[in-house]
């Protein structure tokens, strides 16, 4: 019995050996293959523990998160006016099909991605042959993102990778070109701002005729509401006046003297030549007790 100690427990050494080697885990993040003398037998996309037969088949992994590919150089494209433009983008990507993408590129990552640089360069070549400079830069860029996201993903499902987005992260003019661009650019500003200027000038000599028709009404108006009350009053002051004389006529004669007297002597210096038998000092002749002398 002793002597078959060690047999029994090579065996079991040897069955646990088999064992682990047969078992092999799938994590969540991850697709696996099993592949018995470079065929598949088995695609699994559930995370867990599986079976294989040790020594004759071979599982391969493939990462099912999403991987970026990012340009290191800026590539130079041409628009429909045959200027170049310089284009940093990068590719968002992930294995859709383990078994097509095994397949066709072998699982290597590598050649996956030049496959798709190269999908994503004709497909830009082709958007950007379409449109000028200004639509590229801003004015159809969205538009440009999402067509060539949809035309990678059509080649892409070829080789079994889903493409999920396509990004221009910059779009620049070679500096031969952006000089001459931005002169342009500037001129046109420049336009744009003279005839915006003229424009204000138009209507601020509009506005202004404006205000001062209006300010001449409003003059006219008050000056015709003014005379009219003056009018009123004359005539209101008219009618006091003739109906005090008509009271009494000596009084408002007397009265009337009196502010001629105030008015004309005012001033110490005031030199007054006239007759005095004159009508002017008839009241003063009547206070001082003299009376006009008769005529012989």
């Amino acid at each position: 019995m002793r002597d078959r100690t060690p047999i029994i427990l090579g065996v079991v050494l040897f069955a646990l050996a088999v064992v682990s080697m047969s078992m092999f885990t799938v994590d969540k993040r991850q697709f696996a293959i099993v592949r018995q003398f470079g065929q598949i037998k088995k695609v699994i996309k559930e995370p867990g523990l599986n079976f294989k037969v040790p020594l004759i088949q071979n599982v391969t992994y493939f990462d099912r998160r999403i991987l970026t590919m990012d340009t290191p150089e800026p590539e130079r494209f041409i628009t429909s006016e045959k200027k170049n433009v310089l284009v940093d983008l990068f590719v968002k990507w992930r294995v859709a099909d383990p078994e097509l993408y095994f397949v066709s590129v072998g699982g290597i990552e590598s050649r996956a991605l030049t496959r798709i640089e190269q999908t994503v360069n004709a497909g830009l070549r082709e958007e950007f042959g379409k449109r000028t400079v200004h639509e590229v830069v801003s004015g159809q860029r969205d538009d440009i993102m999402e067509r060539m996201r949809v035309k990678a993903d059509t080649d892409a499902r070829k080789i079994g990778v889903e493409i999920v987005d396509v990004r221009l992260k910059r779009v620049d003019l070679p500096t031969e070109v952006s000089e001459s661009v931005y002169r342009r650019m500037e001129a046109e500003r420049k336009r744009v701002a003279n005839e915006l200027r003229s424009e204000g000038a138009a209507e601020a000599e509009r506005i202004r005729a404006d205000a001062d028709r209006q300010r001449e009404i409003i003059v006219a108006e008050a000056y015709r509401d003014a005379q009219s009350v003056k009018g009123e009053g004359d005539a209101k002051a008219a009618a006091i006046y003739a109906d005090a004389f008509g009271q009494d006529s000596e009084f408002y004669s007397f009265y009337r003297s009196l502010q001629a007297y105030r008015e004309t002597f005012s001033d110490k210096g005031d030199v007054l030549v006239v007759e005095p038998d004159g009508d002017f000092f008839k009241y003063l002749r009547q206070g001082s007790g003299r009376t006009k002398p008769k005529a012989e």
